[in-house]
């Protein structure tokens, strides 16, 4: 199968503003992504159940259940890649999505051409990638698949977001290394989308607690003080 005979990428936009879902909607089928929507968390949630988005655009300020106890739901059982849309644009709002499990954040009044830009960058993350390419990366108890985009450790399967699985790919991968926060915000994110590289931290704060790696005794992250992080190989 050729890339123009794939099937188009599949998007969930969850706002309950028929205006601007519809806007969204529109915008992204002119884009030739296949469209689902929904105009609340509930049904949000059983969209990705059954239909397994290839990404998630949703609202923080939903009625009932607001976005990010929506999202909080679905990162306990999906790693679909969550684009947050919201009109709160303060640096603890941004950080608070990104700690609670979202893969970027779009503040509102956004342009399309940014916007399209976020998704087309989010799932060109997810793309397969060649088995052949990506053999296993084992560190002791901990083994990364680059090829299925899985994780175990001690034999146990870690259900991490797409920007974790990317984030602890390249530590494992690079093992000893000391890398900072502006290098992991390049070769994990491949752009500056904030202002700063608080989202790295979050990320590593994210990774370390899946992994029950204790920052003050570190089995797989180490912080290089004043420097950034390194992976123990």
């Amino acid at each position: 199968m050729t890339a123009s005979e794939l099937p188009p990428h599949q998007v969930l936009v969850v706002d309950d503003e028929p205006m601007l879902r519809n806007l969204l909607c529109r915008l992204l089928r002119m884009e030739g992504y296949d469209v689902l929507e929904a105009e609340d968390g509930r049904t949000a949630i059983e969209i990705v159940r059954a239909s397994e988005p290839d990404l998630v655009l949703l609202d923080v300020m939903l009625p009932a259940r607001n976005g990010l106890d929506v999202l909080d739901d679905l990162r306990r059982t999906s790693n679909v890649p969550v684009i947050l849309v919201s009109a709160l644009g303060e640096e603890a709002d941004r950080v608070l999505g990104l700690k609670m499990g979202a893969d970027d954040y779009v503040v509102k009044p956004f342009s399309p051409a940014e916007l399209v830009a976020r998704v087309e960058a989010v799932l060109r993350r997810t793309a397969p990638i060649a088995v052949e390419d990506q053999p296993p990366i084992v560190h002791g108890p901990l083994r990364v698949e680059p090829a299925s985009r899985r994780v175990f450790l001690d034999g146990e399967e870690l259900m991490l977001t797409m920007r974790e699985f990317d984030l602890l790919a390249f530590f494992a991968a690079n093992p000893g290394r000391v890398f900072s926060r502006d290098q992991l915000m390049e070769a994990v994110w491949g752009e500056t989308w904030f202002d700063d590289t608080s989202t790295v931290t979050v990320h590593v704060r994210r990774l370390r607690a899946k992994l029950g790696d204790d920052p003050a005794e570190s089995r797989f992250i180490e912080t290089v003080w004043g420097v950034g992080y390194r992976f123990r190989p």
